[in-house]
């Protein structure tokens, strides 16, 4: 073969292997560094041909892991399902979404009169569900939510639950336990759990059956963890005569080991026929909480025996949070100290809510000023 034009030559040079010409027309590889880079003396600067070498292999993962990924899809969320809705009348993409889609439901729930604070809860979940690398900017929603706090000073207000201290508490277990049904003997159950606990719903509606240990006069419990500790808890909760914990949670449980229930969810759902939900029963309605109870379903459970005990409020709204409310407000009155119902609740340290909210309220009650003053009587001699 001969070369009739030199010039179609980009660049070559002559190799051992028979004086075969070999053509070189590939570029280095460029640099691979940003302003993370740390370079140690007399090391080169790394480049795309020093990284690894990937195959399929490194790039899928298996049947069990996709199965337990797609059952927890962070984009199957109350507030997700409400962005994708309000992106389909938009005509927007909600997943991943854009910073202006993000900025503009975010004016969107603003224009609703949502708390503050609900707005933030729903806007973060949004954002965290978006896929790794692929989140909106927040700080153009931020400066609207500044706005809004500045604008609108009612919701920066938080609603508190009606406590729901004893004198409420066991009317709605007698109430729940009147008719003498499994229904009611797991909600009585709940409630004095929950009581005692003094834990949020959805940590009640968590507690597994093995997670709990019987003694004389009391439970101990034993807590992975909670919202506030990432370590686990040995909890020790000394029952009452009042709240009679020990023998309706034994009466419950009792239940469930009749059904052949000894391991899972305490408290789960219960069928029209009495019976506990199982896997299998549960199937045709499965929602992500599996036979775990969802929150919004305690709650539901706490107003219905509410209002069926005849119970009325001072015109707070009624909820599960109720019951933690309630023990936290009866620990105040009572004379529990800051530290005292920081630990009870499980609060994080230094928290200010169980001081705000119940300590300083309780001390204000029991040390009114006005209380000093005479009550005015014209007809007193």
């Amino acid at each position: 073969m001969s070369l009739r034009d030199e010039d179609e030559i980009v660049d070559a040079e002559i190799v051992d292997d028979d004086s075969a010409l070999a053509l070189v027309d590939e570029p280095p590889p460029p640099p691979l560094v940003d302003h993370n880079t740390v370079l140690f003396p007399g090391q080169d600067l790394p480049t795309a041909a020093d990284g690894p070498k990937y195959s399929e292999r490194d790039l899928y993962v298996s049947d069990e892991t996709a199965a337990i990924l797609q059952d927890t899809d962070p984009t199957d969320t109350g507030p997700m399902k409400a962005f994708k809705a309000w992106c389909a009348q938009q005509g927007r993409v909600p997943v991943p979404c854009t910073t202006a889609t993000y900025t503009e439901y975010g004016r969107h729930l603003m224009a609703r009169g949502l708390k503050v604070s609900t707005i933030t809860n729903y806007m973060s979940r949004i954002r965290t569900a978006m896929p790794p690398g692929k989140k909106p900017d927040n700080s153009l929603f931020l400066r609207l939510l500044e706005d809004y706090r500045k604008r609108n000073r009612r919701a920066l207000r938080v609603r508190r639950a009606f406590p729901i201290t004893l004198s409420y508490l066991v009317p709605m277990m007698e109430k729940a336990e009147a008719d003498d049904r499994p229904l009611g003997w797991r909600d009585s159950a709940m409630f004095a759990f929950g009581y005692r606990f003094l834990g949020r719903s959805v940590e009640d509606a968590n507690l597994e059956i093995e997670d709990v240990r019987f003694f004389d006069g009391g439970l101990l419990v034993w807590l992975p963890e909670d919202k506030t500790h990432d370590e686990e808890q040995n909890l020790v909760l000394l029952d009452r005569p009042d709240l009679q914990l020990v023998p309706r949670l034994t009466r419950w449980l009792d239940y469930l080991r009749s059904q052949d229930v000894t391991s899972g969810p305490v408290f789960r759902h219960v069928l029209k026929n009495g019976k506990v939900a199982t896997e299998e029963t549960r199937r045709k309605t499965a929602t992500s909480r599996g036979l775990h109870l969802r929150g919004q379903t305690v709650n539901e459970r706490v107003k219905h025996w509410f209002s069926a005990a005849g119970l009325v409020t001072d015109g707070r709204h009624v909820s599960s949070q109720g019951i933690r409310a309630g023990a936290a407000t009866e620990l105040a009155k009572w004379g529990a100290t800051d530290d005292e119902l920081e630990r009870a609740g499980r609060w994080r340290p230094g928290s200010r809510v169980p001081r705000t909210t119940y300590v300083r309220p309780a001390h204000a009650e029991r040390n009114d000023p006005f209380a000093r003053v005479p009550v005015h009587n014209p007809t007193a001699s």
